[in-house]
Order: C-alpha cells, then sequence, then structure tokens
C-alpha cells in the first residue's frame, strides 16, 4: 500500500440511514471519516409550519426549493424519499419494524449468511441507537382504524407501532426538557414528544429520533468531519502511486463535488481510501451509473440498475368531511393492522395544516379504472354534492382523513436505467423500464371501502394511481442488490462493490426483497453487520491490494 497522503481514510456519500451508521462505526474504530450530504442542516426552528411552504418543505433545487422532501416521477413509480443531513430520518414516519423471517429466504440475498442467527443482535443495536419504542401518544386515528378493523374482522390484528420517538417520563406531559436519555450525556438534550402529528413535516418539538441526535452527532464527537449542501458529481480511482491508471480503485479515490452551503456554487474535491456510497437507493445508482458511463467505474457489476423494489406499496386512504375529531393528532405512524399473511396497512398522518398531501388524493373507484373512478366521483357529485365537494378540497384534509400506508411482502421489480430522455436530451437521469407494477392493492381497497362505510367515511386513493396506474411509495429499494456473484447482484454479503477495491454499498439499494414493512431499520442494521467486519485502524491494518483488514 503506497504511503501517498490522502485527505481521509473513509469517504461516505450520504448521512441517511446507512451513511450515519457507517460515519460512527468508522470513526469509533480510529478511522478518518468524512461525510458529504447534498441536504441542509434542519433546526426546529428552520422547519417548516406546514407543507404548503413548498420552499422549506419541498427538494427541487431547480426551482430554488431546497426542503427535505422529494418527489420522483418515473414512468414506473412515483419516489418519495428524503434529503437532509440525516437523510429520510427528517421526513420519515419513525415506523422502525423488523420485518418477517421469511425475506431473507427470498430474493438475491437468500443462503448470503445464516441471517434468522446473525440479524437479530443488529436490529436490536439499531433499536437501541434510534431509541425504538411502543408507540405511547395514541391518538383518534389510532382509535378509528382500531373501530375500522373490528368492523372488517382483522380487530385482533390491530397494535401500535414501534417508533424511533421520546416520549419522556410517563407520568410527565409532552414538551417538556430532559436532558440526553440515551447515551450516558453524550447525545443531546431533548423535548418530548407533543403528538402534534408532525413527524412528517420535521420535527419541530426536538422528541423525534433523527440521525443528527443520534449516529450523526456521536460521529462527529469522535472526530467526523460532516460537509452539507455538498452534491458528489464523481467518484475516481486514483493512479498507481507510479502514475499508472489503475481503475480498480485499490489505491483509492478522488472524490468531486461541488458545495453550495455560502449561497454559491463551487467544486470541491477529496482525495480518500476508500468510499461508502450511502446517497439511498436512487442516489447510488445515479452515482455509479455515471461512474460506469464515463468510464471511471468500469469494473461495476451489469446488474446496476435491475431488482429496484418499490415494497409493493400502494398510498389510500379514508376522509370524513365535516368529521369533529382532530385526526392529525399522534405521531405519523401510530397503528398499524395486518389484512393477511402478506399485506400491512398503516394509519399515517400529517399535522393539521399540512394538506398539501390532498392535490395528490381522490375518490376512490369501484375497481381501480380510470372510468371506475370517473363513475364514482359523478355518482358523488350528483348524490351528495356537498360532502363530494368537501372531500375533495385541501383545507381540513390533515384533520379529517387517514392515509393508508399499504405494504406488501409479495415481490415485483423493475429496472432503472442511466440515459437521455428525448425531452430533455441535454442531461442523463435515471429512467424506468420493464413491465408495469401493479398499481393497486385489492385487498387494501376493499378494506378501505368497507371501512369507510361503517365509519362514515368516502375512500380516497392517490391520484397517479387512479389516472395514470402508477403506484407511489416511500420506500424504493435496491438496484444495487446484495448477491453471491455480480451476474447477480452489484455487492457481495459484505456490502463490497463487486469488480472494485474499496468501495462499499451502505444504503437502501442492496436491499435483495421486498420486506413488507418500513425498510429503515433493516438498512440500519445491515449497515451495523457491514462495519463491524471492518477492523479498527492500526498499523499495517490497510491489506496488499490496499483494502482495509476484515475484523473477523
Amino acid at each position: 500500500m503506497s504511503d501517498r497522503a490522502y485527505d481521509t481514510d473513509f469517504l461516505v456519500i450520504g448521512s441517511g440511514f446507512g451513511g450515519s451508521v457507517a460515519a460512527l462505526r468508522l470513526a469509533e474504530k480510529g478511522y478518518r471519516v468524512t461525510v458529504l450530504e447534498q441536504g441542509r442542516h434542519w433546526r426546529p426552528q428552520d422547519l417548516p409550519a406546514t407543507n404548503w411552504d413548498f420552499g422549506r418543505w419541498l427538494w427541487r433545487p431547480e426551482l430554488g426549493w431546497r426542503g427535505f422532501f422529494s418527489l420522483r416521477f418515473f414512468r414506473h413509480v412515483v419516489v418519495l424519499h428524503g434529503n437532509a443531513v440525516g437523510g429520510g430520518s427528517i421526513t420519515y414516519a419513525n415506523t422502525l419494524l423488523v420485518p418477517p423471517e421469511s425475506v431473507w429466504r427470498q430474493g438475491s440475498w437468500a443462503g448470503l449468511d445464516a441471517w434468522d442467527r446473525v440479524m437479530p443482535a443488529h436490529y436490536a443495536e439499531a433499536e437501541r441507537m434510534l431509541g425504538v419504542t411502543v408507540n405511547q401518544r395514541p391518538a383518534a386515528a389510532d382509535e378509528r382504524l382500531r373501530a375500522m378493523a373490528a368492523a372488517t374482522g382483522v380487530a385482533d390484528t390491530w397494535h401500535l407501532t414501534r417508533v424511533g420517538v421520546f416520549f419522556g417520563d410517563e407520568s410527565a406531559p409532552g414538551d417538556c426538557d430532559h436532558p440526553d436519555p440515551y447515551f450516558g450525556g453524550e447525545g443531546p438534550p431533548r423535548r418530548s414528544c407533543t403528538g402534534c402529528g408532525g413527524c412528517m413535516v420535521g420535527c419541530r418539538v426536538g422528541a423525534k429520533n433523527t440521525l443528527d441526535r443520534n449516529y450523526l452527532h456521536l460521529a462527529q464527537r469522535r472526530g467526523a468531519v460532516l460537509h452539507a449542501q455538498t452534491r458528489v458529481t464523481r467518484i475516481v480511482p486514483l493512479p498507481a502511486p507510479d502514475g499508472r491508471a489503475d481503475t480498480t480503485g485499490r489505491h483509492g479515490y478522488t472524490v468531486h463535488a461541488v458545495c453550495s452551503s455560502d449561497g454559491r456554487k463551487r467544486a470541491v474535491r477529496w482525495t480518500a481510501r476508500a468510499v461508502v456510497c450511502a446517497a439511498g437507493s436512487l442516489g447510488t445508482q445515479a452515482l455509479l451509473m455515471e461512474a460506469r458511463r464515463r468510464g471511471d467505474l468500469p469494473h461495476l457489476s451489469s446488474a446496476l440498475g435491475h431488482h429496484v423494489r418499490t415494497n409493493a406499496e400502494s398510498l389510500i386512504g379514508v376522509r370524513w368531511p365535516g368529521c369533529t375529531e382532530d385526526l392529525s393528532r399522534g405521531v405519523a405512524i401510530g397503528s398499524a393492522i395486518r389484512l393477511d399473511a402478506y399485506t400491512t396497512v398503516e394509519a399515517t398522518r400529517y399535522p393539521a395544516g399540512s394538506d398539501a398531501m390532498a392535490l395528490l388524493s381522490t375518490v376512490m373507484g369501484r375497481d381501480g379504472s380510470r372510468l371506475g373512478w370517473a363513475g364514482a366521483l359523478l355518482r358523488g357529485l350528483l348524490t351528495a354534492p356537498g360532502a363530494t365537494v368537501r372531500l375533495l378540497r385541501p383545507r381540513g384534509w390533515a384533520r379529517e382523513s387517514m392515509i393508508l400506508l399499504c405494504m406488501q411482502t409479495l415481490d415485483g421489480t423493475l429496472t432503472l436505467e442511466w440515459r437521455r430522455p428525448w425531452w430533455w436530451p441535454f442531461q442523463y437521469r435515471l429512467r424506468s423500464r420493464g413491465a408495469p407494477l401493479p398499481h393497486r392493492i385489492p385487498v387494501a381497497e376493499d378494506f378501505a371501502r368497507r371501512a369507510a362505510a361503517a365509519t362514515g367515511g368516502v375512500p380516497m386513493a392517490s391520484l397517479p394511481e387512479v389516472l395514470f396506474h402508477i403506484p407511489m411509495t416511500a420506500h424504493c429499494l435496491g438496484g444495487a442488490v446484495m448477491a453471491a456473484t455480480p451476474r447477480d447482484g452489484v455487492c457481495d454479503r459484505w456490502q463490497r462493490a463487486f469488480g472494485q477495491h474499496n468501495l462499499y454499498l451502505v444504503d437502501g439499494s442492496v436491499i435483495g426483497a421486498n420486506l413488507g414493512v418500513n425498510p429503515s431499520l433493516t438498512i440500519t442494521a445491515l449497515a451495523e453487520r457491514a462495519m463491524q467486519r471492518i477492523a479498527p485502524v492500526a498499523a499495517q491494518r490497510w491489506d496488499a491490494i490496499g483494502e482495509p483488514i476484515a475484523a473477523y
């Protein structure tokens, strides 16, 4: 290994559930760690009051909107994800669940490890770090979901969710200050949850266990350096010390980026012994595809972009126009039910006044077809015009509605490509191809209709699903999946990229099967497992081909 000077040992791209874990665990092992994040750092007082504040809520930098919530529109799916220091933890719904054991026997990662024996310890550590506990702020929407479950014959499956929220003492009211309750004083002071429902618009109380309050906070205390508003553009292998070209990465990498933290764009770069790509499924795929196109990382697997999954999701709901109860109270996802062995439904909410998502919702048709939707809408306008108009108007949507986040473990994949669209040939973009994904979950729609009828509500569907037959997902997974060989995936069982040295993939892109539950805890646990294998830094701890020595 060369004695050349590097700016950092490990450069981590992205600060979400994979990148934050990598930053802390590598810093604890004594490595110099640099973290680059394209989003900004959010303080509670800077967060938007409602999601109508598009400039501070939505991530659309081409429009000058630099919020933390992004909607990506593809031919086959609409993807919702986060951009911020702390990644999706700033805007996600706190729900941290262990998937059924069956998922480890499916997909590209089946047989790569004794998952049922290995993963429980990593899940337990992830839960400890993220402060996972049972929801202690059940509210009206949760009781309503319980009533809906009883009305449809699945009452015994209703349960409160496990969430990453600080609730304080059981006897104390919300919004109380507390010294660090998790890390023996090393963490920041906390304020307890008030049940305001604002988790997905950013927790203005400070009760949400976002990554900047645990993994990232501790990583920085141990010397990791974080650069916000810094977007990576290239990952280029360094040449050999004698100047000969080497595209394998055994001598490290130069990482190019654009920093806009001071309002001006400027090019920056770092040299690193190793790179951890943790930019989220879409971000990691885009970076790696561009690197392969340019010839920077020519040895990457041809499986890149394949096996992309949406967690088999559908976003539907029920609205009760004129409801006197405030259904926006509680935590973002406070309770859930199971409709069958494959299908989970979670009661999801936005805070009062955050009605912007109403723009993506509409009445639910009978059969999921456009004609069925048009018929249902016309019938409503003719038979109950007042209620139908109230149903469609955004005002009051968050207080009167319950989003039903439906997820299945049933598999289905699509492929993403890196190409120039015909309507904008000046820039490469991720584009989806393949057979259409199912745009509806009939068993969930049937539940919504029956439950709405039993409780006096009106079932809702998502406009993209109804008008364009395109499903929506908050959990885009895969695209650089873990597998036994480069023919079947992009990284090995330790999340090292096939064909490249010193390149780790540590985010949702490696997920090898549909989880059927919110994936954040699984991404965290897998990152814990991958980083545990890297030995602490010491003299001669990099082997003959420049890789860090394994701890076991």
